[in-house]
């Protein structure tokens, strides 16, 4: 086999040493899934699932010397049935983590972070068919998955698996491109180079010589540029760019960031008041501390429930404003006027004065605990942070009614002697301790 190869540059299954075995693939295989894609090359055929979670579905990393979480993870399952054996799967094996963490190194770099991409990911790749270059065959299929369900990868990823045949005493060699199993076996380098258009994401090596010069290696990354670009026409002709938004069946999730000081008043003591909202919407909300500001995530079944857990953080968070008008609760009546709760935990005095233009006595038969009111905030005590709530101000004045005069407050009133001191002082500012 291997005289052959050298001397005519024909392989076991008839091709060149360049020529790239026939590319079958397809999307949206798995319909109820978040995402998927099956990639068939030759005889090795690979079928990629994603799925797409909240942060607290993230991998949780606790080792010795590093610790946190991981939001994007890649499974690759090589069943014993993909290579025609009948025996008992065991588990995970090391070939397995190998391959797995190969994938996951090609396609990390190509999947966007932060607010851009709020969701913890999960690839699982299942091998079917088995010969030669099932690793590769993940990437290719993993890039197509994760198209198909809506994450905007920067750029797709494709992978090929070089070989080579050499023979010391003549110092002939063949390049060869997307190997079999047989050639892998019985060839001289297992070489798996994976990247996009613009460069390589990530490579291994295995080889049973003592050595490669520069010729080969470049040679062998030249031949695997032109194989890498051949697989990544297939795969932009099967899905030419990532889907514009995620499958009606995905969960939606959204992200925004608080001020750290609220971070406090949306978990409320003892986590009441954030698991009040989760059981209210049916969403789930997760709130971290990240370079100073609180970066909040909300998961929801649906956009409704997304859009009642938005607004009730949000209702939370904001601050009082002068000047605006509020939808209030009425908490409690009083003989003076009303406390009407504005925003979730901040509530104001609407005085009975304030309620109608007309004056009345009292409050009875006009509100009740519970009536929701439409108020204008006049003022926020700089001091004590007390609200002053009016439902007049809304109302038309009266045809005929004079302008009431603003009241003075009572620290702009001059004593009786013409002077202004404080209370407390005796005629000539000092304070007057005689009992009168």
């Amino acid at each position: 086999m291997r005289t052959m190869i050298l001397n005519e540059g024909i392989r076991l299954d008839g091709r060149t040493t360049a020529e790239i075995r026939p590319i079958w693939c397809e999307v949206d295989y798995l319909p109820c899934a978040h995402g998927s894609a099956i990639f068939t090359r030759g005889e090795t055929q690979a079928l990629a699932s994603v799925t797409l979670g909240t942060k607290l579905d993230e991998k949780i990393i606790d080792e010795v010397l590093q610790q946190g979480s991981e939001k994007f993870v890649l499974h690759y399952n090589f069943p014993p049935f993909a290579t025609g054996e009948a025996k008992a799967y065991r588990g995970t094996s090391r070939r397995e983590i190998g391959h797995g963490n190969l994938a996951h190194r090609a396609v990390k770099n190509m999947i966007p972070t932060g607010s851009e991409q709020p969701y913890a990911i999960r690839v699982v790749s299942d091998i079917l068919e088995s010969n030669g270059s099932s690793s590769m065959a993940t990437v290719c299929a993993a890039t197509m998955a994760l198209m198909d369900a809506g994450v905007q990868l920067k750029k797709p990823v494709s992978g090929i698996a070089m070989g080579l045949i050499s023979d010391e005493a003549t110092g002939k060699y063949a390049i060869l491109s997307d190997i079999l199993g047989d050639e892998d076996h019985l060839g001289d380098m297992d070489f798996k180079v994976t990247g996009t258009r613009d460069g390589i994401t990530a490579t291994q090596m295995d080889i049973k010589v003592n050595g490669l010069s520069y010729e080969v290696l470049a040679k062998a990354l030249n031949q695997a540029r032109e194989g890498r670009l051949h697989i990544l026409n297939c795969i932009t002709e099967t899905i030419p760019a990532p889907r514009p938004d995620y499958k009606p069946h995905t969960p939606r999730i959204v992200q925004f960031t608080i001020p750290k000081d609220q971070i406090g008043a949306v978990i409320g003591t003892g986590g009441k008041v954030i698991q009040d909202i989760q059981a209210k919407t049916g969403a789930t909300i997760v709130i971290e501390e990240e370079n100073g500001v609180g970066v909040v995530d909300i998961y929801g079944e649906n956009k409704d429930a997304l859009d009642s857990a938005v607004k009730l953080i949000n209702a939370i968070i904001e601050q009082p404003e002068e000047g605006k008008i509020y939808h209030g609760t009425v908490q409690s009546i009083l003989e003076f006027g009303a406390f009407v709760e504005i925003l979730p935990g901040k509530d104001g005095l609407l005085h009975i004065s304030e309620y109608d233009w007309k004056r009345i006595d009292t409050l009875e038969g006009l509100l009740k605990e519970g009536d929701e009111i439409d108020v204008k905030l006049l003022a926020v005590d700089k001091k004590t942070g007390k609200l002053r709530l009016s439902r007049k101000a809304l109302l038309p004045r009266p045809e005929g009614m004079p302008e009431t005069p603003e009241r003075k407050e009572h620290s702009d009133r001059p004593r009786r002697n013409g002077e202004r001191h404080d209370r407390k002082d005796g005629p000539h500012g000092r304070r007057d301790d005689r009992k009168r």
